[in-house]
């Protein structure tokens, strides 16, 4: 008697047959033996988006348990927030989700400003949401370039990487940065904007809004891509709910949320804000949300430009050199790209946080793996894992 076992302990106790007349592998009465495999997916791997390992079993091809496993990136950012005085608490709060670094950004100054009492001027606040639906955009551009390059699709890339050099190149013109805008201040911006670089922004967004369709008709409704994505990796609307998923993950499920218009902020409050949602909720659901959000962000970011144009005044406020947040504690959440992003503010009114709890949209998300994939197969792995459109980095934090 034999007893197959793996990493995760015994699975299966087999009889193999050693005597004459028996093949090598088969039981006694001839049957092919297996056992269950116990398979790591990363800590490196191409569609993960970071350093993430998946633990998984499997039956031959077929995944029976996944245990995500995180924290290989694990930078301890809440810890150096405590230790830092609100300016500089922005630096490092724009590089969690490197892909969202001005909604990032946005979380702590409006947690301090509403600490505060501040009252940013009307001018930064309609700056501040159309960067921040251009920050959206970009984001969304990565993953419907990276989304189909995961699951063998390798020319949708360049066209969305073109959509994005187009608009990184507005956002480079206002703020200096490509990737980490450093852009948002306490009480406003860093600066006003060039002259005339609303109409040059409104001038890429045309372009990008025109040349959009190119990328949607190469991929949206492409044979293999239907086949590959849709009905794999459903997650029903409860399940989402029940892990606290968000963001266009949440939406593709048919949970209709989304903070921009249920708890408006910055100058949401002022627009028609449209919310994209499936029910599906499986990964073509998942793509179609982001690919549609593209083209709603594109019109808010332009509405909010128009809207920059026929305001003037400063684009921040005057404050003392060691900025101080009151004794207290706040909460700011915004609807980031992946999700809802929240900062939990707590004030003993010194330069720098007591504490600064940070809550993250990928880190939610990513839970749901350990339901989704149990079940698939693994070729469906990878769609599944890159349709849940998280960054590694907002997970370990």
């Amino acid at each position: 008697m034999a007893v197959m076992t793996s990493e995760a302990g015994p699975r299966r106790e087999l009889t193999v047959g050693t005597g004459a007349g028996l093949l090598p592998g088969t039981s006694g009465d001839g049957r092919q033996l297996g056992a269950d495999m116990v398979l790591n997916i990363g800590p490196q791997h191409p569609s993960t988006h970071g350093v993430l390992r998946l633990k998984l079993v499997l039956d031959g091809e077929r995944v029976i348990s996944c245990e995500p496993v995180i924290g290989y990136m694990h930078r301890g950012a809440e810890k150096l927030f405590e230790v830092r005085d609100y300016r500089q608490i922005i630096m490092l709060a724009n590089r969690h989700d490197w892909l969202s670094a001005f909604s990032n950004e946005l979380g702590v100054v409006l947690a301090v400003e509403r600490m505060m009492g501040i009252e940013v001027p009307e001018r930064a606040v309609w700056l501040r949401t159309a960067l921040a639906e251009l920050n959206r955009v970009l984001n969304h551009l990565m993953f419907l370039g990276s989304y189909p390059l995961e699951i063998g699709a390798i020319t949708p890339v360049f066209y969305a990487f073109r959509e994005r050099e187009t608009l990184q190149a507005v956002m480079e013109e206002v703020a200096g940065g490509r990737i980490h805008y450093m852009f948002n201040r306490v009480g406003g911006l860093k600066e006003e904007v060039p002259a005339g670089w609303t109409g040059r922004a409104r001038a890429a967004i045309d372009q990008v809004r025109r040349r959009m369709p190119d990328l949607d008709r190469l991929i949206r409704r492409n044979e293999i891509f239907l086949s590959r994505t849709v009905g794999v990796g459903v997650l029903p609307a409860a399940a989402a709910a029940a892990f606290g998923a968000s963001g266009p993950v949440a939406r593709a499920s048919g949970l209709d949320l989304d903070l921009r218009r249920d708890e408006p902020y910055l100058a949401y409050g002022e627009l028609d804000v449209p919310v994209v949602t499936r029910t599906a909720g499986d990964c073509h659901a998942r793509f179609e949300v982001l690919l549609d959000q593209v083209y709603a962000s594109l019109d808010l970011a332009e509405r909010c430009l128009h809207e920059v144009d026929r305001r003037t005044g400063p684009v921040n406020v005057r404050l003392p050199k060691v900025v101080r947040a009151p004794e207290g504690h706040t909460y700011a959440w915004t609807e980031n790209p992946l999700g809802i992003n929240g900062y939990y503010l707590v004030s003993r009114g010194e330069k720098t946080p007591w504490r600064l709890k940070l809550r993250t949209a990928s880190y939610a998300n990513v839970q749901a793996l350990s339901t989704l994939l149990p079940g698939c197969l693994v070729p469906d792995l990878i769609a599944i894992l890159g349709s849940m459109f998280f960054v590694v980095g907002d997970i370990d934090k």
